[in-house]
């Protein structure tokens, strides 16, 4: 992948105490040990946070009791061609239908603009559906993203789309901002952290424009 020269736009939420999280999740937490303020001669300071924060990925075992943690997942998920669609009308769960573009790329994003500030929450978001994992595994997707806290409802408690991407074997990025970025062809990266044992971990989210002469 050349960078050289290339646009980036960062789709990550900015990290502060107001980020929203889920209903019971441990909201994030940054205390100072060291500052200049108090005469030190260095800030240090430690966080307190859910894995699920901002931008992130989870890791199968998330939602899977044989489900691999995040050190062990493949970093070829997170990076490379990605495909940024836009669904334009609102939906519970997005079904194939609702795709009016051909999928290209090994990685899809889907701009919703259902959960529009990263700091309220709202459980009304649009989530993605079994069907849709089961059409985008057979274009050969392998990570799908969604500008949502997750790939399903809010109050799913069956977790439908997380198993259908577990049984797809593929990579999820959750949290993303997609408000400023216009439907089409990218690059994407957005490493996880290798936290041992962790059900999932934030990431720094980007995409690359590609030259569309």
């Amino acid at each position: 992948m050349n960078l050289e020269g290339r646009k980036t736009i960062d789709i990550t939420p900015v990290i502060t105490e107001d980020i929203a999280v889920f209903p019971g999740d441990t909201e994030f937490q940054r205390n100072e040990l060291l500052s200049f303020k108090n005469g030190n001669n260095l800030v240090l300071s430690s966080i307190t946070t859910t894995v699920h924060l901002g931008a992130h990925t989870d890791a199968p075992s998330h939602y899977h009791s044989q489900g691999k943690t995040m050190e062990g997942r493949e970093l070829s998920y997170y990076m490379g061609g990605c495909q940024v669609i836009e669904i334009s009308h609102k939906t519970e769960r997005i079904l194939p239908s609702n795709i009016e573009e051909e999928v290209t790329e090994k990685r899809v994003l889907f701009k919703t603009g259902s959960f529009p500030n990263p700091n309220k929450w709202n459980d009304d978001f649009t989530a993605l559906s079994p069907e849709l994992i089961e059409f985008l595994h057979s274009k050969g997707v392998c990570l799908v993203g969604i500008d949502t806290p997750s790939v399903d409802p809010a109050n799913d408690k069956e977790l439908l789309t997380h198993n259908a991407i577990y049984k797809a074997d593929m990579a999820i990025l959750e949290g993303i901002i997609l408000s400023k970025v216009k439907p089409g062809r990218y690059d994407l990266i957005a490493l996880p952290l290798p936290l041992a044992g962790a059900d999932a971990s934030p990431v720094r989210a980007v995409l690359l424009e590609r030259d569309q002469r």
